[in-house]
């Protein structure tokens, strides 16, 4: 057995306004105490958490540098069951706060395929695989 990724991690500028958005979007409760660092959805795929990026440079001993705009080094996935569903989740994001990259739209690999940045430029594929 290889390894296995445990959790993956938001370094936000807002908190606040991030772990509204991924609360309403992911539909879960979340671990916070507004003014914390470090925030936990209660999610039952891989674990999704964020932590304050002011408080990054401490944990790291030096000053990381952050992308601006679309943060084209990340991906959030969603899977969704029926290529109809993605319509729906894809306006919702929207109306959470979310912003346009592509409506959605079929793949050459047999995917409907849409996506969204989070209020703060994370990329954010809401698509499926049609598989019921």
């Amino acid at each position: 057995m290889g390894l296995r990724i445990d959790m993956v991690g938001l370094f936000p500028n807002d908190m606040k306004v991030m772990v509204a958005f991924y609360r309403d979007f992911l539909g879960v409760e979340v671990n916070w105490e507004q003014g914390s660092p470090f925030a936990e959805f209660k999610h039952y795929g891989v674990r999704f958490a964020m932590y304050a990026r002011s408080m990054l440079p401490a944990l790291l001993g030096h000053e990381p540098d952050y992308t601006s705009g679309i943060n084209g080094t990340l991906e959030l996935a969603i899977d969704l069951p029926h290529f109809e569903d993605v319509e729906g989740e894809y306006e919702r994001a929207l109306s959470l706060g979310a912003k346009p990259v592509y409506a959605p739209r079929m793949e050459p690999w047999n995917m409907r395929s849409s996506m969204v940045t989070d209020p703060e430029g994370n990329l954010i594929e809401i698509g499926s695989w049609n598989k019921g």
